[in-house]
């Protein structure tokens, strides 16, 4: 037996919720953005991320209302990526706490910065992989903004790679799941996609 849920009925906060607890684990955008006048360093996770295009390299990540990451990408047309690696879930996660307008949470947290090569706002010191980007678009849908970003440059820590890639288990990325629930890197499955030519059905199918 199955409950159902139906979105036109169900509290927006409750489906909200019911969302976000069976699309996991979602991987998290930690954005960095600058204010127009370049005053404050805005620094936020936003869970809702993932690859839109292979060419040109296109990344996007959605703003749930209209958050200081979403008003300084428009104003600037800039931003960065940086990988939630493990070791700072706890600044992470503090770096999604409502402050005022105009604070800094690279300040109020206390995470160092480090300066981007080809975009204005800091990348994070800490953090083994940073996307830098320019606006591609917006898109408004409902209460959220989806924001695609042009990647203009990747840095990637020496520490993290092998045999020329990333290597995920040094990278221990975070992950979003439901409620205050949050994964870290548990078993890695490995197996090759089938080429058709090799393709045979399952006895009994």
């Amino acid at each position: 037996m199955r409950i159902d849920f139906d979105p036109a009925q169900t509290d927006r906060n409750a489906f909200y919720r019911l969302l976000t607890s069976v699309v996991v684990p979602r991987p998290i955008a930690w954005v960095s953005t600058t204010n127009r006048d370049g005053t404050a360093d805005n620094l936020a996770p936003h869970s809702f991320f993932t690859v839109a295009c292979v060419s040109p390299p296109i990344v996007q990540f959605t703003s749930v209302g209209r958050k200081d990451s979403v008003r300084n990408v428009e104003q600037t047309g800039q931003f960065v990526v940086n990988l939630a690696p493990e070791h700072l879930f706890e600044e992470i996660n503090a770096t999604g706490t409502a402050f005022p307008h105009g604070v800094s949470e690279f300040d109020e947290v206390g995470i160092a910065r480090e300066p981007s090569a080809r975009v204005k706002p800091p990348r994070v010191a800490a953090s083994p992989v940073a996307l830098e980007c320019e606006l591609h678009s917006t898109v408004r849908l409902g209460d959220s903004t989806v924001v695609f970003g042009r990647v203009v440059y990747a840095a990637v820590s020496e520490a993290v790679m092998a045999d020329g890639l990333p290597d995920i288990r040094a990278l221990r990325p975070l992950a979003r799941l439901g409620k205050d629930e949050w994964g870290a890197l548990g078993d890695i499955l490995e197996i090759k996609r089938i080429p058709l030519e090799e393709w045979q059905r399952p006895q009994g199918r």
